[in-house]
């Protein structure tokens, strides 16, 4: 990722969660973004942390693309104070729109969805369908359940160190990005044993 790519997808939850140190991490990558001259990219909630990190860039004079489907619109909940809304068809088309208009990818705390979205920009770049990389703000280890699940799966040979090795980890989010900009996607094969097949 170089300087030059202004725009960063962010996962989130479309709930705040249970701990106040999730929204706070939410409003702080917000604000490193527009620091850094970027956009966010993200799912059109105005609810959770999702309506966090948009409310944060928005504040801090970044402009903000939300993509929702219309079934979610309809119920409400999307954010009608963005730079711009895109209302699509279905979740397959925001998730191709978002991963489309944006250069990298974060994932806040969050739920089924937010996992969802994060590991298939990951299996893309693992197939080789894009570079563009992938981080986690683990925030007050939220997510470290999820990364021994993944150390497990090297353990097993579902995945391989390399492969293990693109999804970047951080709490702090300044340290994250960093790491994001200076990334080098992994240069081999997704598969493992191929002279088995």
């Amino acid at each position: 990722m170089t300087a030059s790519d202004k725009r960063i997808c962010v996962f989130a939850g479309s709930s705040p969660g249970r701990r106040p140190e999730y929204t706070e991490a939410a409003e702080q990558l917000g604000e490193e973004l527009c620091a850094r001259g970027y956009d966010l990219v993200y799912g059109g909630g105005r609810v959770g942390l999702m309506g966090a990190v948009a409310d944060s860039v928005l504040a801090n004079g970044g402009q903000v693309i939300g993509i929702i489907p219309e079934a979610l619109a309809e119920k409400e909940v999307a954010h009608q104070g963005l730079t711009e809304l895109r209302i699509v068809a279905s979740m397959h088309e925001r998730k191709a729109m978002m991963a489309e208009l944006s250069s990298a990818f974060i994932a806040l705390p969050g739920g089924l969805g937010t996992l969802e979205e994060l590991f298939e920009v990951l299996t893309w770049m693992q197939l080789g369908i894009h570079t563009k990389p992938g981080g986690l703000v683990n925030v007050e280890g939220y997510f470290n359940g999820l990364l021994e699940f993944i150390s497990h799966a090297v353990a097993e040979r579902f995945l391989m160190s390399d492969h293990q090795s693109m999804i970047l980890v951080d709490s702090n989010i300044k340290a994250l990005l960093d790491a994001l900009e200076a990334f080098v996607p992994p240069s081999v094969e997704k598969w493992m044993d191929r002279d088995q097949i």
